[in-house]
């Protein structure tokens, strides 16, 4: 009894889900991610309509996914456009979904990384600045701030720089720098998101 008890604890972290690329050359791929806490995949009709807001700025962009999980946003973007999408994924098991995803994909223009986002934003050295930004850090865990507070540093995003943050309806939204200015917002059920651009 006691093996059994031991195996039902571990197999809701090897839960897979799955969802799919909505548009551009990987239409209709499924990605499969893993069921843990605190991933919560953006929704189609979300990711449908921030994709259709961020289309004229997608050709070319380098994007960074800061809380990818299922990968939805950073293989969207590389689907529809982008240059390269650096996702950052905490839980190993989600990273290594990640990683199969790309695999499969063929997407040599993602680069995966097992990270904490908050000591990965400290330290990151990018060779160019991020074009577009996804922050969709776990709604309860307090990340959203820092990660915006981080953003400052230099080298990590450019003029004209758009910043995709996703938040429960009922968050405040994040104190902002001065040069980041929200041009779309809109609610969805429990999400509201917003675009920001910097300027």
């Amino acid at each position: 009894m006691k093996h059994h008890h031991r195996s039902k604890q571990r197999s809701p972290r090897e839960a897979l889900g799955q969802l799919r690329i909505i548009g551009g050359k990987w239409r209709g791929h499924k990605l499969h991610f893993a069921e843990v806490e605190g991933l919560r995949p953006t929704g189609d009709r979300i990711r449908e309509t921030l994709f259709n807001w961020l289309a004229p700025e997608l050709s070319g962009a380098q994007c960074l996914d800061l809380f990818a999980g299922s990968g939805a946003l950073g293989f969207e973007a590389l689907s529809r456009g982008a240059a390269n999408s650096t996702l950052i994924e905490k839980n190993a098991f989600a990273a290594s979904l990640l990683k199969k995803s790309c695999a499969q994909l063929k997407a040599d223009q993602a680069v995966i990384t097992q990270a904490d986002a908050l000591q990965w934003l400290e330290s990151a050295t990018p060779s160019k600045p991020f074009d577009v930004i996804f922050l969709d850090p776990p709604f309860d865990a307090n990340l959203l701030q820092p990660c915006c507070d981080l953003l400052k540093r230099p080298g990590l995003l450019s003029k004209d720089s758009i910043i995709y943050v996703e938040t429960d309806r009922s968050q405040p939204p994040p104190t902002t720098s001065p040069t980041w200015h929200l041009f779309r917002e809109k609610t969805s059920g429990q999400v509201c998101y917003r675009l920001y651009r910097c300027d």
